[in-house]
């Protein structure tokens, strides 16, 4: 959707919409699109967008003393009368959007990793490495990391993003830049876990994004400890040395591989459509998140927060 020149839509990827707020400004909606392999569905997750919006909210309150943020507004009411002409926008998505301080990307994805999980431990179990550098011997499969483990990538705009060194992220943006990235991230992943415990939640792994101000501050920017950024397990049933349940898209990723294995979808464009249990699965996966974690059900959340 393109709103005209007043506040035209200036870019956007698989999940998310960016549009000229003015003043330095943007405004992200995040849609209810979702990808997988790197391609976008048919299908739309009921409410996903919502959920990524009020969680990365809730977060940026909470970590604002280790890192200045982007997030102006997350209230729809206080969006419209911020930037008007981009009623249209709000209108659609109420609670999916965010007006946001503009910045310059850093272009660099900052990974945190707490447990030894996903494409780290096969990195891992094949060669004893994370990113190329050695890990200690012994380390099994979902078992927790002391300390957390910072594992830079770049940002791919198409495909996966490869992991790299932290040296090679000096060399991409300097040292100053790379030691603040670094730092940053450890302190923001170290609290997060120790709040998502509180709650019964695990936060496996993360990645964060920061953007320089015109005045060259370095502040956190993009969607924050999100499902769809991190990786969440239940703290009951626990267990290393096995994959762990996860509150994500992975019932799409377990129907999407089913249908590769039996010759049915070659991973390509065009992604297949999603049978209705898949989506609702998913959909009940990201507001069951949203409850554990926040203590209140996405419903209840918007209506004390913003009256709806």
């Amino acid at each position: 959707m393109d709103i005209g020149s007043q506040h035209p839509r200036i870019g956007g990827g698989k999940v998310r919409e960016l549009y000229d707020a003015g003043e330095d400004r943007l405004l992200i909606v995040t849609t209810d699109r979702i990808s997988a392999f790197d391609i976008v569905l048919p299908a739309s997750v009921p409410r996903k967008g919502e959920v990524l919006t009020q969680i990365t909210a809730w977060w940026l309150e909470r970590l604002a003393e280790i890192s200045p943020n982007h997030l102006i507004t997350a209230a729809p009411g206080e969006i419209i009368r911020e930037v008007p002409g981009l009623e249209s926008v709000v209108e659609r998505y109420p609670y999916a959007t965010m007006l946001v301080r503009r910045t310059r990307p850093v272009p660099i994805e900052c990974v945190v990793r707490g447990y030894l999980s996903g494409s780290a431990w096969g990195e891992y179990r094949e060669s004893g490495t994370l990113a190329g550098e050695p890990l200690p011997e012994g380390l099994i499969e979902s078992g927790r990391l002391e300390p957390p483990i910072f594992s830079p990538a770049t940002k791919a705009e198409e495909g996966h993003d490869e992991n790299i060194t932290f040296t090679e992220v000096v060399e991409r943006v300097g040292l100053e830049t790379a030691l603040a990235l670094r730092d940053r991230s450890l302190a923001l992943y170290s609290r997060a876990r120790e709040i998502a415990e509180g709650t019964g939640l695990i936060i496996a792994d993360t990645k964060f994004e920061f953007g320089h101000l015109e005045d060259g501050d370095l502040i956190l920017i993009d969607e924050v400890l999100t499902p769809d950024s991190s990786r969440f397990w239940p703290l009951e049933g626990y267990a290393p040395g096995r994959p762990q349940p996860s509150f994500d898209k992975q019932p799409v990723r377990d129907h999407l591989e089913g249908l590769a294995e039996r010759g049915l979808w070659s991973k390509s464009e065009p992604g297949p459509e999603l049978p209705e249990e898949v989506v609702l699965a998913t959909s009940e996966r990201y507001l069951e998140l949203f409850e554990r974690l926040v203590g209140m059900t996405l419903d209840e959340w918007e209506a004390d927060r913003y009256g709806g």
